[in-house]
């Protein structure tokens, strides 16, 4: 088992540049399944999850290749269009290739994801709307088989609620359908107008990509391109809260500015200096944060966004004053907090809401990591702690973070894998 040991106290300066998108990667891998012809993305971030992306790839039929942030995928005709549940078990976002699969070959099985345990995170809007582009959908032994007779069709699909998920998947069903199909109250986050950009490239026929409002046109065929994934927002959000945490001076390149607004303007509130350009974001932490006045929700984007809300909290553990957090979007999302209270923090949870009252330090402890965003939040934390941290179950934050220990130690901080 390897953990992080995490010598705190020393501020973090330097300059560092982000890694690809996960959550852009990931959809983007699975709607290559959809091309003919060879698919090269650039900017793939080295995770265990685009590793387990790359498995149900190869698995469906695919060949799929990646080496130095490169992933080369080759798809054809489908050899199986059942993906194992041991594949799907691996990531909580392998459901994306229920979309891909069944858009191509017509027809898909699959069980339900793996991943952090973040509470549940139903598909019912996935397959509602699956259903109303014609696929026939039933349960066999808690596998999902879903069934179209000839393509898909086009439809008009409104979302009650705006889920990045669904909408991915709606976006990889239609784009090969008989017609249009339209996805109101669709989900608006930069990765999904990123996954919409690499169908364009692919010959893909859609309006609205990152709007509430999707028109998707279905062709006949798409081909093979060259493109590049977006920046990874959320490890920004991670790196910027990390440098809170612990003081300091860093500056972010190839950075995802617009998309991280919601997160850089809560940040700004605590005291932190944050300049950015186009894409490069400076931030300067020279004293004690300052509690936030309002409370931080959840919501989907442009609304502050789930995935920063335990880099956000980790970081705000020893402000002047008492913060307040509401979680909007999963139900099992302070699970952090435990070991953050073990570290000396004060926050009582209760329901969505967990209050923080700011301590005038943090002390290192012995913690597991549970999951990928905590996991991160415990670091951050004990970067800026009194004493040393060792922080076990680090398997989950190697699925969203490029070698994060080595990303800290350039801006300074004494992080070993071991």
């Amino acid at each position: 088992m390897q953990k992080f040991i995490v010598r705190g106290g020393r501020r973090l300066c330097g300059e560092l540049t982000l890694q690809g998108s996960k959550n852009s990667a990931l959809p983007i891998m699975a709607a290559a399944a959809l091309c003919d012809g060879d698919c090269v993305l650039k900017n793939c971030p080295e995770l265990t999850d685009i590793y387990a992306a790359s498995r149900i790839l190869n698995c469906i039929g695919c060949k799929c290749r990646y080496s130095a942030n490169t992933a080369v995928i080759t798809a054809s005709e489908l050899t199986t269009t059942a993906i194992p549940a041991s594949l799907m078990q691996e990531m909580r976002s392998s459901i994306i290739f229920l979309g891909a699969v069944l858009g191509k070959a017509g027809e898909c099985t699959v069980c339900l994801p793996g991943g952090c345990e973040l509470g549940p995170r139903p598909i019912d809007m996935h397959l509602a709307g699956m259903r109303k582009m014609g696929a026939d959908i039933s349960d066999y032994g808690g596998n999902i088989v879903c069934r179209a007779h000839g393509r898909l069709h086009g439809a008009k699909i409104s979302l009650p609620f705006p889920s990045v998920g669904a909408t991915e998947n709606l976006i990889l069903s239609a784009v090969n359908a008989d017609g249009e199909t339209v996805i109101n109250n669709a989900a608006r986050e930069p990765e999904i107008a990123d996954l919409c950009g690499f169908l364009r490239a692919c010959g893909a026929d859609i309006a609205g990509g990152g709007e509430s409002s999707i028109v998707i046109r279905g062709v006949e065929r798409l081909h093979g391109c060259e493109y590049t994934v977006m920046p990874d927002r959320i490890a920004g959000a991670t790196y910027l809260a990390m440098a809170a945490a612990a003081g300091g001076e860093i500056i972010l390149t190839n950075a995802c500015v617009q998309g991280m607004e919601p997160f850089l303007s809560v940040l700004e509130q605590t005291g932190c200096s944050i300049y950015s350009s186009e894409d490069r974001i400076y931030l300067r932490c020279g004293s004690r944060l300052k509690a936030l006045s309002d409370r931080v929700r959840t919501m989907p984007h442009p609304g502050f966004p789930t995935d920063a809300q335990a880099v956000l909290m980790a970081a705000l553990t020893t402000a002047e004053g008492t913060s307040v957090f509401e979680e909007n979007i999963f139900d099992c999302r302070y699970r952090h907090t435990d070991a953050l209270v073990k570290m000396g923090a004060d926050i009582q949870v209760m329901g969505k809401i967990a209050v923080v009252k700011g301590v005038n330090r943090l002390h290192g402890a012995k913690i597991e990591a549970t999951d990928l965003r905590g996991g991160a939040a415990m670091a951050a934390a004990a970067l800026g702690a009194d004493g040393i941290t060792e922080i076990s179950g680090i398997s989950h934050i190697d699925r969203g973070y490029e070698r994060l220990e080595e990303a800290v130690s350039i801006l300074g901080g004494d992080i070993k894998r071991v």
